[in-house]
């Protein structure tokens, strides 16, 4: 498996996910960072998983799951908005709580970079951070993303309206230092 650290490893999605998916995408604390407003049931993510091996350059979309040297899953990362043409796609990534802070989400976006280098073949990819959420900010700039811009009031949370943070890393640009 190349999608692999020390401590981190990342896998297509298994029929053996369904239970995890669902916890994950009835998450009411993450709906409004993919603009969810309803739940999701199990049947609809059955459906889901039974698509979810076709190819990228179909589905426009992949998830992979992120998995700790134990191969217990913690997360899942995305890549979304796939364009083939102009050869980008946004990276949406996602850790349970339990599992934050160990450095598996730096490991997941380290190796997602390659991929998305070596055999997706991309020129960019980009992500939309809250402006709230410093520590996957932090993640991107520490990965080489680039702060690009920032879109005002750009989700309603219950909290109010939160700004979003627009990053971009561009395969071979030059790093400001």
């Amino acid at each position: 498996m190349f999608l692999k650290t020390d401590q981190t490893f990342l896998r297509a999605l298994e029929p053996t996910d369904l239970d995890f998916l669902y916890a994950l995408e009835n998450d009411t604390a993450v709906w409004h960072v993919g603009n969810t407003l309803t739940p999701y049931s199990k049947f609809v993510l059955e459906q889901y998983l039974e698509n979810a091996a076709l190819d990228i350059y179909t589905v426009k979309q992949l998830r992979l799951v992120i998995c700790n040297a134990d191969a217990q899953t913690i997360g899942a990362i995305d890549l979304y908005d796939f364009d083939p043409l102009h050869r980008r796609a946004g990276i949406g990534i996602v850790i349970t709580e339990e599992y934050r802070g160990n450095g598996h989400a730096a490991d997941a976006l380290n190796l997602l970079l390659t991929y998305c280098r070596d055999v997706l073949r991309l020129h960019q990819v980009y992500c939309s951070v809250t402006a709230t959420n410093l520590p996957s900010i932090n993640l991107f700039i520490k990965a080489g993303f680039d702060q690009v811009g920032i879109r005002k009031e750009w989700f309603l949370t219950p909290d109010g309206w939160e700004d979003v943070v627009e990053m971009q890393y561009i395969y071979g640009a030059k790093k400001k230092q």
